[in-house]
């Protein structure tokens, strides 16, 4: 009886078949992160408003820093690419110490602005404004910034209020991608530290320095596309679930 069963019953396409039909892919997975700050749309208007129609006679710039940057050196040379083989490397390293790398690409240009500390406290964030403003003397300066602790500390805030010519754009909470910054910092750690292999922090700074002044050499402006409006609307999602807990 069973076995008579199994010849009558129609076979349905196969799992494969299936996913590939529908355009699903459940191997993938990613993540996902709403904005609950309350002034959520007067930050992306705001911010927006800053990329597209920027201030006349003003520089606009995105400040940010890329902190914990590792100095691997691997335990052997890496294996460059060959006919019918990839890019090789050590799965074990060594690792000589971190360098945070502070940044500001100007958006019209997209000259880039930056230095490497050791540590990225409040302390370093305000000596690397200064560098900055002193990179641009006499000009207005709109800076867009993330909500990071150390950007709001009183002696930042303080030093801000003396130089009334430099202002702060924050970025919403949890909405950091909407700083071009992190832009660069993908092209800077595609380009010159993923598959870097450093024998130190002063030879990982050496390297970055190098980029940057590259970039400087065949800098172009960065173009935002995005609309406020597109931002909101996808920021204002329903929710993916009408299950009552």
């Amino acid at each position: 009886m069973l076995n008579s069963l199994r010849k009558e019953a129609p076979l349905g396409p196969s799992p494969a078949t299936a996913w590939k039909e529908y355009g699903i892919q459940p191997w993938r997975s990613e993540t996902f992160q709403f904005s609950i700050d309350p002034e959520l749309v007067a930050k992306v208007t705001d911010v927006v408003g800053l990329y597209v129609g920027p201030p006349q006679n003003a520089v606009v710039l995105c400040v940010d820093e890329k902190s914990q940057i590792q100095a691997l050196d691997r335990t052997a040379p890496m294996l460059p690419m060959q006919p019918g083989l990839p890019e090789r490397r050590t799965h074990d390293y060594r690792q000589h110490g971190t360098t945070t790398l502070f940044a500001a690409p100007e958006i019209a240009t997209g000259q880039v602005t930056a230095a490497c500390k050791p540590r990225h406290r409040h302390q370093e964030f305000l000596a690397f404004l200064k560098q900055v403003a002193k990179a641009y003397p006499d000009r207005e300066l709109h800076l867009a910034m993330d909500n990071y602790a150390a950007h709001k500390k009183s002696e930042v805030r303080d030093w801000l209020g003396a130089n009334p010519r430099v202002h702060v754009h924050f970025t919403p909470t949890s909405g950091s991608w909407r700083n071009l910054v992190e832009v660069w910092f993908g092209i800077i750690e595609r380009q010159a530290i993923h598959r870097g292999t450093f024998r130190s922090v002063a030879d990982l700074n050496a390297k970055i320095r190098a980029f940057i002044t590259g970039w400087n050499d065949r800098k172009h402006p960065f173009v935002w596309t995005m609309t406020a409006d597109h931002i909101l609307k996808k920021a204002n999602r329903p929710s993916t679930s009408n299950t009552a807990h």
